[in-house]
This record gives C-alpha cells, structure tokens and sequence, in this order.
C-alpha cells in the first residue's frame, strides 16, 4: 500500500497533482478533513480494500482542522502505518499571479491583499513543509513538467532529492535567463558561426558537437563545470534548494552553448537527480531571417 498526502500552498497545484496521479493508478480524494484521515486509512489498509494506492488532498480550506494533520500523521505513524507527504510548493510571485490571473480570492483572505494570505498560510504549513518527504516547487514548471516528476517518484519509484535542475542554453545578445542560478560564459570557445557550412547549424547537429568539443579548452571547461555542479548540488539540497537552473550561454544561443548544455545535461542524468534541458534561443536567429 502507498498512502500519499498532498498538501502545500494554496495556488501551487495540489489539484492538478492529485488529477495526476489519479491519472497513474493512485484512489484520490481531495480536501478530507485531517481529523477523518485515521478512519481513512484503516478502510484502506483493511486487506479487503482493493486498493493498494491512495493520495488525499489537504489543505488550509480545512480552517483549523488542518493544524491537526501533523497529530494525525503522528497517530498514524505510531499504529504502524506507512505513510510519505508530498508538499507542493510556489514562490510568492508566482502565488499572486495565478490567483490573480484565475480571480480567486486566498482561502485566508476575503477582503484584503493576496500578499496576507500568502504569508499567513507559510507560517501555518511551516511544520508540514519540514515534515514532507516530497517537496516539489512548481514556479517555473510546465504542467508536463509537474507530471514526469510526480511519474518518477510515485509510477517509477526513482530517487528524488526535492530539487530539480534545469539545464539552459541562452544567447547573451537575447539577455541573461532571470531565473538562472548559475551563468557561465562561453564565448571564450572558437564560434562555428564563421565556418559557412556550419552557420546554419544548431548545437544539437552531430557537425557542431564535433567542432565545439575538437577543442581542449571545450572538454577541460565541460569537466571542471561537471565536477563543480557535482560538488554544489548536494550543498543545495542540504540547504533546502527545491531548484537549480544552470545558464550556459553563448553569443546567439546556436551553436556553443546548446552543445555545452546538451553535455552537461548527458552527465547530469547519469545521478539521480530530476533533470530538464532547455534552448531558449536555439531558434531565434532563423525567426527573424523569416
């Protein structure tokens, strides 16, 4: 039997989670009061229950009733139950711009400003937060995105460590990502650009692979690069980073940079760490010749 709790911030998508996980075999029920989640699980657990899979949905539209879920987990616990908390999590732009952007008003807040809310609701989930071995950060992931993470922790069974990197090619004539991380600067590297027959290429073409990494100064950066995110990441996660974007970025975005990020994604997912790839600017020169 897996028995998952979902809860987090109110915006941060515990209903489209538990729509997904509805999606991978999981018996869902949302918004079930704390203090019935004892009774709950005896039901499910029982061996006639037919299920062997179950996520509910908690959160603060419980009132006070949600400040008994820590003692129901504990309850729980000490009968011998097994039990994990996924914790669903946004940063405060992101909150206010989703609710803005749906109309909703904050459960905490009828009158007043979002920001309130949003600030009450943290100081209540604080406990909860610190108790989830689960926590996913949904500022900056696409609704696909949300879904193979929740795919490889509860369909896959991989390791998750509660941090999820991205990996960002970007041209530095387009500006700097304003959510990376980590930057680096590749225009020190020869530029195919200038080769006619390369022009046209991109950095996921085998020829600009072959050409940007011929060079020893592209596999001495790659290395050092890997052998320091390496050494980063778990420093991160020990200080509670739920995400990572590295930014490697060249001229236009093409050819240097896609081919550096393309590499250091391959070493990445070879750990177990939760990994996407990104080219932000990969197309953007064709678009305007267009």
């Amino acid at each position: 039997m897996r028995f998952v709790i979902v809860t987090g911030m109110s915006g941060a998508g515990k209903s489209v989670s538990l729509k997904m996980l509805e999606d991978i075999g999981f018996f869902c029920v949302d918004n079930l009061p704390p203090v019935l989640i004892n009774k709950f699980a005896q039901i499910c657990f029982s061996p006639d229950s037919g299920i062997d899979k179950v996520a509910l949905g908690i959160d603060i539209r419980g009132g006070n009733l949600f400040t008994e879920l820590l003692n129901e987990i504990k309850i729980l616990e000490n009968e011998g139950y097994e039990l994990e908390v996924l914790f669903l999590d946004a940063n405060d732009e992101t909150l206010v711009k989703r609710f803005k952007e749906t109309r909703r008003k904050h459960p905490l807040v009828s009158e007043g400003r979002i920001q309130y809310g949003i600030d009450k609701e943290r100081k209540i989930l604080e406990q909860a937060k610190k108790r989830a071995n689960f926590i996913i950060d949904t500022s900056k992931l696409l609704t696909r995105e949300l879904k193979s993470e929740l795919v490889k922790i509860f369909l896959e069974g991989k390791k998750y460590e509660n941090l999820i990197i991205t990996v960002l090619s970007f041209g530095f004539k387009y500006g700097i990502p304003s959510d990376a991380d980590l930057v680096f600067d590749v225009r020190f590297i020869p530029n195919p650009f200038y080769i006619p027959e390369l022009k046209e290429k991109s950095g996921n073409d085998i020829e600009i692979k072959d050409y940007v990494l011929k060079w020893d100064v592209s596999n001495k950066f790659i290395d050092k690069l890997d052998d320091m995110i390496n050494f980063l990441i778990p420093n991160y996660i020990q200080e509670g980073k739920n995400q990572l974007v590295i930014a490697i970025g060249c001229t236009g975005g093409k050819h240097r940079s896609v081919t550096l990020a393309n590499e250091l994604y391959n070493r990445l997912l070879k750990q177990d760490y939760s990994t996407n790839l990104y080219h932000r600017d990969i197309e953007k020169d064709s678009k305007l010749k267009n």
